[in-house]
């Protein structure tokens, strides 16, 4: 699959969500370059703001198969990958797979359950494999992980393990819609209080599994040439030398961020990586991995603003 084939499903699957999903443009994109770039993505914002529905919709529109997990206190870790339960007929163990088993994977409010739960997705957003009592089942590949959380209602929330966010590809803050596609949102759901019903929408498939590969195998393949490599990696080991942070990026995340930039460039209808590629993701890809220093909190210091600094910093290749 060429990248003007990738360019034109991704178009058609953009103006399918945007039909249901209205005012979120720029989250609908970071969510095509997460499929391309086999990505899990944290979306963080405000209750009603359409995450749920934007999974929803990505689902429907690439005939993703899709489980749905809200998160509470009370969850287990067999609650989401599953567990062998006995049968007294049989005398034996059987597997009863957990909502892990799906293509494409809702974490709703994620925050809400402890670490020792969120920390059953470990093995399966990294090698997209779940052990159970020993024994090794694998998921689908094209699993993907769509995690939400509410960044203003913190009581009850856990924070998440620096080693499960390290996983998320991006962390993308989904916005309040403007006034003019707010107006269009209650114009088009104002006739009702629940989440509306996606397949009466009549929404067409836009692509399938395997055609989902063949795009993901050419955005691996796409040229990322040396100076932009050298400036991928200037930029995350200048996260680890800022003294303002106390905990830098990882070199998963110079990875991902390479990654993701390819899949942004095919996105936008190019065979080769910029360095405004590599700009546009450094936020949304190192933003939940770094850690402020204490005295940075108290002058009122931020890590978008951090990064932002960095970026200012590191020269860009020309």
């Amino acid at each position: 699959m060429d990248v003007a084939q990738i360019k034109h499903i991704a178009d058609a699957l953009a103006a399918q969500v945007s039909r249901i999903v209205v005012g979120q443009s720029a989250v609908i994109e970071a969510m095509l370059v997460a499929l391309l770039a086999e990505g899990h993505v944290l979306l963080e914002g405000p209750p009603g703001t359409a995450k749920t529905l934007l999974a929803r919709t990505v689902a429907q529109v690439l005939d993703m198969s899709f489980n749905r997990i809200q998160f509470t206190p009370d969850l287990m870790p067999g609650d989401v990958v599953g567990t062998n339960l006995f049968n007294f007929q049989t005398s034996s163990f059987s597997l009863t797979k957990g909502p892990v088993f799906t293509d494409l994977l809702l974490a709703d409010e994620i925050n809400r359950t402890p670490p020792k739960t969120q920390s059953a997705l470990l093995q399966a957003m990294q090698e997209r494999i779940v052990t159970i009592d020993g024994e090794t089942y694998p998921l689908s590949a094209g699993f993907l992980v769509v995690a939400t959380q509410n960044p203003i209602e913190q009581e009850g929330t856990y924070p998440l393990p620096e080693a499960q966010l390290d996983r998320f590809l991006l962390k993308v803050v989904v916005p309040f819609p403007s006034r003019d596609a707010e107006r269009a949102i209650v114009k088009l759901h104002g006739n009702r209080t629940s989440m509306p019903a996606i397949e009466s929408y009549g929404l067409q498939r836009v692509a399938t599994m395997a055609e989902l590969e063949a795009a993901r195998h050419t955005v691996a393949t796409l040229t990322l040439a040396d100076e932009n490599i050298d400036y991928i990696v200037d930029l995350v080991r200048a996260t680890r030398e800022h003294p303002a942070l106390l905990h830098g990026a990882s070199p998963r995340a110079a990875s991902m961020l390479a990654t993701a930039s390819r899949a942004l460039a095919v996105v936008r209808g190019r065979e080769f990586v910029i360095p405004d590629d590599i700009k546009e993701l450094f936020v949304p890809t190192m933003q939940h991995r770094i850690v402020l220093a204490a005295g940075a909190e108290v002058e009122g210091m931020t890590t978008d603003g951090v990064l932002q600094q960095i970026l200012a910093q590191v020269p860009a290749p020309r």
